[in-house]
């Protein structure tokens, strides 16, 4: 039989559809990947028809899709009110087996050392899929082996949830194996204690280009500002410097949210030299409610904000 795999969006290979091709082609069928959601002129008939999305935003094309392929299958974190996964979807193990052909120009090694989350916050998905948080691989099991690189995607979404003397093990895994990683899904800074803090100080965190020292976390809302910083200065106790933190800024979730809140907690950060990155909820194109005395800003959007934060225009225009 012959199977197409979409990648409806993201950057870095789609783990589900690697794992997806490694079953399918374990049992020596034929498989079709593709980023194109509308079907060529010369495909063939699929027997099946996998896609996967990330985004909420990414809706309108898994419709297109969905238009293009009726039949498919399509999963992901984009639809919150669905809990499917690969593994309960195939019957497969939550171990890493993947096939890498698909990304040829991928050279690094992907997967989770662990699965789950501790928390049980309104707008994330992991909880209802995923479950506690639980050790699911070790660094052995994801890494590739020679010749590629020792650089790992690490998209543990809770990797200090995960049972204290496994989490330490991968900790040593990467020490003295001599990795780089990426933990790109973000550390809970809101619950690290100074042995994640030491931990953190003593491997290489790295940005998804392995270029530069960069530690990924997130401030979802104005409440937990005491406990964010109370990270912030513990990571910087001991040896990782607000520079290296890229925060993952929710915006467009809480109710009560203005402009005024949303540049608080933004000006609160680039004062302490974090860069942050906004993430929005729902409506890309909306605006919020002025708050305050600024009324510089009531016609922007959240698109608009997101833009001129990640482009880092702050640093010489102000919103």
């Amino acid at each position: 039989m012959i199977v197409r795999l979409t990648q409806l969006d993201g950057k870095l290979p789609n783990l589900a559809l690697m794992k997806i091709a490694r079953h399918y082609r374990d049992r020596g069928n034929e498989v079709v990947f593709s980023k194109q959601i509308e079907r060529g002129m010369f495909e063939p008939e699929y027997e099946a028809v996998y896609g996967s999305a990330i985004f909420a935003h990414s809706a309108p094309r898994v419709a297109e899709f969905k238009a293009a392929f009726p039949a498919a299958v399509v999963g992901g974190t984009w639809n919150v009110g669905d809990n499917t996964t690969v593994e309960t979807l195939l019957g497969l193990s939550e171990q890493e087996r993947f096939d890498y052909s698909i990304y040829p120009n991928f050279d690094g090694s992907i997967g989770f050392t662990q699965r789950g989350c501790r928390l049980r916050c309104g707008f994330c998905v992991v909880p209802k899929k995923e479950g506690r948080p639980r050790a699911v691989n070790t660094v052995h099991d994801i890494w590739r082996g020679a010749p590629h690189p020792k650089h790992l995607h690490l998209l543990d979404n809770d990797f200090f949830g995960q049972p204290r003397d496994q989490w330490e093990a991968r900790i040593n895994e990467i020490r003295y194996g001599g990795f780089k990683v990426c933990l790109n899904q973000g550390i809970n800074i809101r619950m690290i204690d100074a042995d994640a803090a030491k931990a953190l100080a003593s491997i290489p965190v790295r940005d998804d280009q392995f270029k530069v020292r960069r530690l990924y976390t997130a401030w979802d809302n104005l409440g937990d500002e005491s406990r964010f910083f109370a990270g912030v200065n513990l990571l910087e106790e001991h040896g990782v410097p607000p520079t290296c933190l890229l925060v993952y800024m929710l915006v467009g979730y809480d109710k009560r949210e203005t402009w005024e809140r949303v540049m608080y907690r933004f000006e609160k950060m680039v004062a302490r030299g974090i860069r942050p990155y906004p993430m929005i909820f729902g409506n890309r194109n909306r605006g919020l409610p002025l708050g305050g005395s600024n009324k510089r800003i009531g016609h922007r959007t959240l698109s608009e904000f997101q833009r001129w934060a990640i482009r880092k225009a702050y640093t010489f225009v102000p919103f």
